[in-house]
């Protein structure tokens, strides 16, 4: 228990220092999307610090875990974990979104270490997990493949077709994680296009379900702890957040799905952060 409390409190000041990085960034850039970002800041914090087996030393081993960030939108998020898991500087996340910059408002794997899968297109990205998670299974290696999706990003066709696919294959070692914020671009999300129930969905798609806090650092380990002991289907995380955490007038706010902090807000929130 001793362990697990000293686990969780190194895990917060990570989290608050990648949420930190991801409104610094977006004020400075003056563009992106803080809501969606700050909602997975828990969830990649337990990935890259608990969970996934990578190093920054070694990028090229065919054995390590990959990630998939299905909602590429978020890509603050995954450049800032990638600073604080050592795979980029953390003085490049300054220059996110500016001109000749590799770190693009969607992460391109030709030019940002540790990403794994170019993404931006929403509905695809777990279809690219799936081919990485065969491949694995064909060449007999241990790696297991983790592809994160927005609750709204459901509404694309591809999603599904991918499903099925992981469903048939028996993809195992691939872990689908449902950023369920309920808010998409347009508003909510059963308004918008109504995904809901997420969890029959993926039930009835032949997955595993696990639903889970998504900012409860216990739970999270938890359900990928659970998610590792299934056999013979692959697994779907479904992690209630909420949208713009960390930043009191962010949170359930719709209107900062895509949208940059004035200087006034980002003192604000930069202060809340600290």
């Amino acid at each position: 228990m001793e362990n697990t409390t000293i686990l969780e409190s190194e895990l917060k000041a990570k989290a608050k220092n990648i949420r930190k990085n991801i409104v610094d960034m977006i004020y400075m850039a003056s563009s992106g999307h803080p809501g969606g970002a700050l909602s997975i800041a828990d969830i990649l914090t337990t990935l890259y610090f608990v969970e996934m087996n990578v190093s920054q030393l070694e990028q090229d081993d065919p054995n390590r875990d990959r990630l998939v960030l299905s909602k590429g939108h978020a890509s603050a998020a995954l450049y800032a974990v990638l600073a604080e898991r050592g795979f980029i500087r953390e003085e490049e996340l300054k220059t996110f979104r500016q001109i000749n910059s590799h770190l693009q408002g969607h992460p391109d794997m030709r030019k940002v270490p540790g990403v794994d899968m170019t993404t931006g297109s929403l509905g695809q990205g777990l279809s690219a997990a799936n081919g990485m998670a065969l491949a694995a299974k064909m060449d007999k290696r241990d790696s297991r493949i983790y592809c994160i999706l927005g609750d709204g990003e459901l509404g694309e066709g591809q999603v599904w077709e991918a499903a099925m696919t992981a469903s048939h294959y028996k993809l195992d070692n691939l872990c689908v994680i449902v950023d369920n914020n309920n808010l998409q671009i347009d508003g909510v999300i059963t308004q918008v296009m109504n995904t809901l129930p997420i969890d029959k969905k993926f039930k009835e798609f032949g997955f595993e379900v696990i639903t889970t806090d998504g900012h409860d650092f216990n739970k999270l380990i938890s359900s990928f702890e659970k998610a590792r002991e299934v056999k013979g289907k692959p697994t779907c995380i479904i992690c209630k957040t909420t949208k713009g955490k960390g930043v009191s007038y962010m949170e359930n706010e719709v209107k900062w799905h895509g949208k940059a902090p004035n200087e006034e807000e980002y003192t604000k929130a930069m202060s809340e952060l600290r």
